[in-house]
């Protein structure tokens, strides 16, 4: 097995400022204290969230702790994830002690995203956050957050050079996916993320292998409801501040038999469109409860938008939950872009 032992490499965080070097370093004294870890993703945990939650607990189930990895729902997490999990540290959420000694929530701005496990977080003996959504509430007892890193797994790999782990590919392979799931393969990524990638492929990760099972393989009823959906697509060129926005819904009708994760991949295909700076799909989870994904090209801060609507994310990835009608919830959509920042 191939295995590149980070305290001896080449640094790869030398911008970092003083506070996230300070953070990174009492995060690491906190995990080499803890001798029982829950590490837990946000609801509908996605690659970033569970490959820094199952990168960082296996790091530290090496160092000999306790450790458990877990989320709230849905029971499973997605097909392409599972095998992420080598060492068996995913767990049901009915496993996870009422009181633990340490808490980490991974890729999660707000309390809220942890589902029915937020209740962990006034029983924690301690709570680290790690994440990067610039609307992070700080809402640990330690938090190491850094909105202008590219992924979750961008600081989990500062940490585990902090800890002096050592990256061999299944640690490696979780952090890879994270990391090319939230740059939309690379097409967000500058020098020193490319920098990392490199890290990653050098300890043993296939990316062909990696890739495709995150984001190139489908079920074939994905074909019957991408193509549904993408007929009922509209354009407004005019919304979006003039900047365009064009926006898909997603029925329960179409969506039947389909996991969530499949749902998400729509809004990669709808923000390709040539004309609108902003894209959004809604995905009813419930009658007239709606799941709102949003993407933005480069003029607008769509994490503000979404933020004004209960969510939050990214400058340019975001989104938001809502209840009403489908037109109800793009009415208040194009209200809150017509407020959202530019970007310089």
């Amino acid at each position: 097995m191939v295995g590149v032992d980070l305290a001896h490499a080449v640094p790869q965080h030398a911008s970092m400022s003083n506070a996230a070097a300070a953070d990174v370093h009492a995060a690491a004294d906190l995990l080499r204290d803890a001798r029982d870890v829950t590490l837990v993703a946000h609801v509908n945990p996605d690659a970033d969230a569970l490959g820094s939650a199952l990168a960082l607990g296996l790091a530290v189930q090496r160092r000999g702790a306790t450790v458990r990895v877990t989320f709230a729902e849905p029971a499973q997490p997605p097909e392409a994830l599972r095998a992420l999990d080598v060492a068996g540290l995913l767990v049901s959420p009915q496993d996870v002690p009422s009181a633990p000694e340490l808490v980490v929530a991974l890729d999660t701005a707000d309390p809220g995203r942890l589902g029915d496990l937020a209740s962990l977080l006034g029983a924690a003996g301690a709570v680290l956050v790690i994440d990067h959504h610039a609307t992070n509430r700080r809402f640990g007892t330690h938090n190491l957050v850094d909105q202008t890193a590219e992924a979750t797994v961008v600081l989990v790999l500062r940490l585990l050079d902090e800890l002096g782990a050592a990256l061999d590919e299944p640690v490696a392979r979780c952090l890879y996916a994270g990391l090319v799931t939230d740059t939309s393969c690379f097409r967000r990524a500058d020098q020193t993320t490319h920098g990392i990638a490199a890290r990653l492929l050098a300890a043993g990760v296939d990316p062909t292998a990696t890739t495709r099972a995150l984001l190139d393989t489908h079920p074939f009823s994905w074909l019957g409801m991408i193509g549904a959906v993408l007929g009922r697509a509209q354009l407004e060129a005019d919304a979006a501040r003039g900047l365009g926005l064009v926006h898909a819904t997603i029925r329960l009708a179409d969506s039947a038999g389909l996991p969530g994760d499949e749902l998400e991949s729509l809004i990669d295909v709808v923000r390709t469109t040539a004309e609108a700076e902003v894209a959004a799909v809604l995905k009813e989870i419930a009658p007239d409860e709606w799941s709102v994904s949003l993407r933005a090209k480069q003029h607008l801060d769509v994490s503000a938008a979404a933020a004004e609507l209960g969510g939050g994310g990214h400058r340019l990835a975001a989104g938001f939950s809502a209840a009403g009608t489908a037109d109800t919830v793009l009415d208040t959509l194009r209200s809150a872009l017509t407020r959202a920042p530019s970007l310089p």
